[in-house]
């Protein structure tokens, strides 16, 4: 169906693409080239990763909207980048290794990739809908350091189109000050393609957001979170969760992977603990 798709599309947008000028005739041509490429790939993913990845195909949602500049552009492509990065890591299923494994199920993996170093990934089950557990993650992101001690402060800076924003996280220092003050500056997408949800992101550079006095800029990414419902209980959500950091700065390994696996765990239950919370009238 996926070659059928982009022979469809690369006919349809040929007849437009002499009326189109600037950003609009570089999107469709971005996007038929994007198909093409997902169209010649062996198959193999999961269900779940072929569903986001047949859908979410580069810039597909924008030639509606206003032409984007150049940065705007350059923005939503690397969370686009960033997402296809996540997704091509978490559908490899060798060599991970166990971390973690918490008493109530979480579960914490890790393996070490040659382009990108040592990253984790978190298995959860969160006793909430997806629609709950998605609206505290994206709708109500800069709220995340009220409920989880590890974050400072998320700030969004700009929002880009319906699915990129860039954002500044202030981590808050752990118990002890051993790693000490880091913060980030992220571009993030969120994807959200039938009952699945990726919420992909990495680290960028963004001028009104330099080096700030006190912290050290660490750099995340590819990173991302994917909501699924489980499996025979709809109320029920997966989270998946990769995390890739490199902190910078003169720190040990071993110290690295404890607070980052450490990190993921802490994450898990304090946002069950959030989302149990009574509901205001």
């Amino acid at each position: 169906m996926l070659p059928a798709t982009s022979k469809l599309c690369a006919a349809i947008s040929y007849r437009h693409l002499r009326n189109m000028t600037g950003l609009r005739r570089q999107a469709a041509v971005a996007i038929s080239q994007e198909l093409s490429r997902l169209a010649s790939r062996s198959p193999g993913p999961s269900t779940w990763i072929h569903q986001v990845r047949r859908r979410s195909s580069l810039l597909s949602s924008r030639l509606e909207e206003k032409p984007f500049s150049e940065m705007e552009m350059s923005y939503i492509k690397q969370g686009e980048e960033a997402l296809q990065k996540s997704l091509r890591i978490l559908e490899d299923q060798d060599d991970w290794k166990t971390e973690t494994v918490a008493g109530n199920g979480d579960k914490v993996l890790s393996k070490v990739l040659p382009d990108v170093g040592k990253v984790f990934r978190l298995e959860v089950v969160v006793d909430q809908p997806l629609d709950t557990v998605y609206g505290e993650l994206v709708d109500n992101m800069e709220q995340m350091g009220d409920w989880n001690p590890n974050v400072k402060e998320v700030r969004i800076l700009e929002k880009i189109g319906k699915d990129t924003v860039i954002t500044h996280e202030k981590a808050a220092a752990p118990p002890g000050n051993l790693v000490g003050p880091r913060d980030f500056v992220s571009v993030r997408c969120s994807k959200r393609r039938g009952s699945t949800c990726v919420l992909a992101g990495m680290s960028t550079t963004y001028g009104a957001m330099p080096e700030q006095e006190g912290f050290i800029r660490a750099e995340n990414g590819p990173t991302c979170m994917v909501l699924r419902p489980l499996a025979g209980s709809p109320s029920r959500t997966r989270l998946t969760w990769l995390l890739s950091i490199d902190l910078k700065g003169w720190l040990p390994k071993t110290i690295i992977n404890q607070v980052l696996s450490q990190t993921q765990v802490d994450f898990a239950k304090h946002l069950r603990q959030r989302l149990a919370r009574p509901v205001p009238a």
